[in-house]
């Protein structure tokens, strides 16, 4: 398990296995179909978002064989000799396709000189070349470059999809781990494939039981404890300040990621806040929480005596999730938030 790398293991191999990125399969499949493929794509998205997936298996669907596709990592492989072989390879004919592939993966971290060099490829291409370029920095790719191309975003995945995701690999893998776990596991990848995947393996190769528990998974990634999230909810309830202040201030000294802890905190507001005005969904939500999660949101739904749970607090939580970037005192955005939401 530990030589386990599960975002190989699990990598899509088929346009119909690719989550969350419907959008681009269907144009692809649409112009394999039509025989209209481009001889230039440029993917754009987040880095673990299935950019080079998607490419390696759009080669597959076109016949492409492991001879004739190419993948270069242009961080390594940036100055203008590497694209002067490159140009001096691609006049070559495929070994045993129709076409060839380039991937060519970051590309915006290329030379203005290689730049430069493959626009003169990209201008006149061989027939038998197709450049599938990458980046997760779309404004580094010069605008010549960029019209020459096809041009995808890549959405990150939601955390719905995530989640299903960790579910579904970690049954594979003989795991069980429950929707709250699952979810946490999500967030933790924050909007990536890889890095989810990547959390997962670290979780079920240190897990003492195949039954993993969300306590377990806090101790393995050092992601904030449940206990502190229900505690800081709890302060705003009862319009507890000193006590709101101290939660922040021990998730600050026990080095807990600030943005990932008021994402937590939002999550459950927003729970909370569903279950208190629409009580009938409390079977749909039940699936979505552990027993523990859902005895604490009834108990202090029962003890908001002043409203507190309402949307107004949950924007100004929000807000404060889009600031914290932005401060030098990460901890600042949400103490604020706190005396905001109180005060009111």
């Amino acid at each position: 398990m530990h030589d386990l790398a599960l975002y190989r293991k699990y990598r899509p191999s088929r346009f119909e296995e690719i989550l969350g990125q419907e959008h681009i399969v269907k144009v692809l499949e649409s112009s394999i179909k039509n025989n209209k493929v481009s001889h230039a794509y440029l993917f754009v998205g987040s880095r673990g978002t299935g950019k080079t997936s998607i490419a390696r298996i759009f080669a597959q669907e076109i016949g492409i064989s492991n001879n004739d596709i190419y993948e270069i990592d242009a961080a390594s492989n940036r100055g203008i000799e590497d694209i002067r072989t490159l140009r001096d390879g691609v006049r070559a004919l495929p070994f045993d396709s129709k076409y060839k592939i380039y991937i060519i993966d970051e590309v915006h971290m290329l030379s203005k000189d290689a730049w430069g060099a493959l626009l003169k490829t990209l201008e006149e291409p061989p027939k038998h070349v197709i450049f599938v370029l990458a980046t997760t920095e779309f404004h580094k790719v010069p605008e010549t470059i960029i019209s020459r191309c096809q041009v995808f975003q890549f959405k990150k995945p939601t955390d719905l999809i995530l989640k299903n995701l960790v579910l579904d690999i970690a049954e594979k893998e003989g795991f069980e781990i429950d929707s709250s776990s699952a979810e946490l596991i999500a967030l933790l990848g924050d909007g990536a494939f890889r890095d989810t995947l990547g959390v997962l393996q670290k979780v079920l190769n240190f897990s003492k039981s195949k039954k993993v528990k969300r306590e377990e998974i806090e101790k393995i990634t050092g992601a904030p404890k449940n206990v502190l999230i229900n505690d800081f909810i709890s302060s705003i309830v009862e319009k507890k300040l000193d006590d709101g202040i101290s939660i922040i201030h021990k998730a600050s000294v026990e080095n807990l990621d600030m943005k990932l802890f008021l994402k937590l905190i939002i999550q459950k507001f927003r729970m909370a806040i569903i279950l208190k005005y629409a009580p009938k969904l409390e079977v749909q939500m039940a699936g979505d929480l552990s027993e523990s999660d859902l005895t604490f949101l009834k108990k202090i739904i029962k003890e908001d005596k002043e409203s507190m749970l309402r949307s107004p607090a949950l924007t100004i939580l929000l807000e404060a999730y889009q600031n914290i970037e932005r401060s030098f005192i990460v901890e600042l955005p949400l103490e604020l938030a706190l005396i905001k939401i109180i005060s009111k």
